[in-house]
Order: structure tokens, then sequence, then C-alpha cells
């Protein structure tokens, strides 16, 4: 099985407000940028529609890490988080609403095709794929303003 490395980011202008996504993918010594975007969204679910999309993009099934700044997208991964809000019905385990299951729901059945290592690194750290993928989600957010 292939490894790719796959880098993402998520921003949003006011929260919710417009938002993009930015996300690499490196293949041995490949690269592609991918970015999208909407006009009203939350940070959250720009975090989301990365990880989403780069993993969408694969042609097969790929070994992943993931290296994100997002704890929502990290702990949602490797806590099992998401899991476990699946198997309650979409419910927390407080019996509150999970937010963005339709996008956790996606990513689930994603991450059944391609095993994931999650990497967190902070935010706005200096990390260079990090910051090349939020430079192309604030970009994603300028074209919508």
């Amino acid at each position: 099985m292939k490894h790719v490395a796959i880098f993402t980011d998520g921003a949003c202008s006011g929260n919710p407000g417009p938002g993009g996504w930015g996300a690499v993918l490196r293949y041995g010594e490949k690269e592609k940028e991918l970015s999208g975007g909407e006009r009203e969204t939350t940070n959250n679910r720009m975090e989301l529609t990365g990880v989403i999309e780069a993993l969408r993009s694969l042609k097969e099934p790929c070994q992943v890490t993931l290296t994100t700044d997002s704890k929502y997208v990290s702990d949602g991964i490797s806590k099992g988080w998401a899991k476990g809000w699946r198997a309650r019905n979409w419910k927390k385990a407080d019996g509150k609403p999970a937010l963005n299951s339709d996008l956790w729901a996606a990513l689930l059945d994603l991450l059944e095709i391609h095993p994931v290592k999650v990497v967190w690194v902070k935010g706005h750290s200096g990390h260079p794929e990090n910051e090349r993928c939020d430079r192309l989600a604030v970009a994603e957010i300028d074209k919508r303003r």
C-alpha cells in the first residue's frame, strides 16, 4: 500500500462566515495542492472538509499520515470521539447532538478505506506545510468576501 502524507488546514473569517480549506498531498517527490471554501461556514467544517477532500482525491487505498493543527479533527479521529458519536446516533456522551455529523460520517467512511495516522501540530508555529495550507485556506476566504 502506498504511503501518502497529507497536510490540511481550515480557516474562517467570523465563525460562521466565509471559510476556506487547503491541503497538500505528498507521495514520494510528487506534491499536489487542493483548496476550496464556502461563503457561510465554520472553522471546524472547513478543517473537516480539507481532510475529506484530500482523502477523496486518492485514487486507491493508501496508508496516510495526516498532519493537522485542528484538535477537533485530531481528537475526533485519534480518541475515537467520532466513532462514539456515530454509535450513539450522532449524540455526544452528554446526550447533546454531535455537530457536523454529515462531515464526520463522510470522514469515517473514508477512514475505512485509508488507514490514517494523525499528527497534531500547533497552528501558526512555523510548520512549513501547515503554513502553506493556511495560506491556501485564507486565499479561498478572500475569494468569497
